[in-house]
């Protein structure tokens, strides 16, 4: 599908989501939802993982800013941004890490100082997802330099098309860009535009990033599962599958992703009960699944052999899921195929959201009650 085709395709397709009252279906009626419990939510979503239909294309509309506006929003921001969220005329990015601040989010350094009636935004983002597409950011910036770690942070929707905002796409090896830097010299936001009131800009982000959880919870382990069937059927093209040792290694392959599905449905018992318990032990499940995700994909590998060095995509230039939703298009002179393409994006899954060292720390303190580790002196 060319580019043309998938923007035409995504067009149609939320028309026809709007019109039906599909997307974002939890959401209150009169904010242009349906009042879904999270149960109903989850049948849905499922129905449209079962079908092979997309949900939608902006994940962080969707899931992200759109439930923090109605969570923390005032009324006029939620009257001028969720009707834009909801027909997907709006399109959003997620301004958190920094250079210098990912798994250490609290340090970060960008900064925003009010100017009358306007917020002044100085200083950069990175792995900014699908940012160089975005109407708005809403993102992190310290609003008071002299407050301590946490505090002095405050989540503001920032205008992406403006002068002072600065777009650099960071090119992967398989030809995709969807991380991003982006850099803000003086750039402009209105001061309204706070979510959450000023300074408060951690509180609130804590709860964008749990909303994540929930209604994907009995659905996120399938795209592992497709993933798996492909491997299996190269292990069967290339009689690999009769290697004792690669079938040990799709054993385990399949044996994880059941462990996948089954976290996910501890998750959803754990928000239906309203127990909070998978809140803690998020770590776990997003080291397990990310590093299990980063083995496979050498398995993949190691079942193509030889093979696994030589570019064997379309050169016309064919989308690659990567294994995601979001269609990532791959360099016409570097052209790799869908397990190739996944295998690379694969190394930065064990990165974003959270190192899996950090993770380990989360796990060891939050979890298991261990002492804090030294800091270094």
């Amino acid at each position: 599908m060319t580019p043309d085709e998938r923007r035409a395709f995504n067009e149609e397709w939320t028309r026809k989501l709007v019109e039906g009252g599909w997307i974002c279906a939890g959401w209150p009626a009169e904010y242009g939802g349906r009042g879904l419990s999270l149960l109903e939510q989850v049948v849905l979503t499922e129905e449209f993982a079962r079908a092979g239909a997309p949900m939608r294309a902006d994940f962080f509309g969707d899931t992200l800013v759109g439930p923090t506006i109605l969570q923390w929003g005032t009324e006029e921001q939620k009257r001028r941004f969720i009707p834009g969220i909801l027909d997907g005329s709006i399109s959003w990015c997620q301004g958190f890490s920094e250079p210098d601040a990912g798994s250490d989010l609290a340090s970060l350094k960008t900064r925003a100082e009010l100017d009358g009636d306007e917020w002044v935004v100085n200083g950069q983002k990175v792995w900014t997802t699908q940012a160089q597409y975005a109407d708005y950011i809403f993102l992190l910036a310290r609003t008071d330099p002299g407050a301590e770690k946490h505090a002095g942070i405050s989540y503001l929707l920032v205008p992406m098309k403006q002068p002072g905002v600065e777009v650099r796409p960071i090119a992967q090896i398989d030809g995709s860009a969807e991380f991003n830097e982006v850099f803000f010299s003086d750039a402009r936001c209105p001061k309204d535009n706070v979510v959450g009131g000023v300074n408060n800009g951690w509180k609130v982000a804590m709860t964008t990033l749990g909303f994540e959880r929930g209604t994907s919870a009995t659905t996120g382990y399938r795209r592992f599962e497709r993933e798996l069937e492909a491997i299996v059927q190269a292990a069967r093209g290339r009689g690999r599958h009769l290697d004792p040792l690669i079938r040990q290694r799709l054993a385990e392959a399949w044996t994880a992703v059941k462990i996948m599905q089954v976290n996910g449905l501890r998750t959803l018992a754990d928000a239906l009960n309203g127990t909070n318990h998978t809140a803690r032990l998020a770590a776990c499940h997003k080291m397990f699944w990310s590093e299990t995700h980063r083995r496979t994909m050498e398995l993949a590998m190691d079942i193509y052999g030889m093979d696994a060095q030589v570019l064997r995509g379309d050169p016309g230039g064919v989308e690659l899921s990567g294994g995601r939703s979001t269609a990532r298009r791959g360099r016409a002179d570097y052209p790799v195929d869908e397990l190739q393409a996944s295998f690379f994006f694969s190394r930065s899954e064990t990165i974003w959201g959270g190192t899996a060292e950090i993770q380990r720390n989360i796990v060891g303190e939050r979890v298991l009650g261990l002492p804090k580790e030294p800091k270094a002196r």
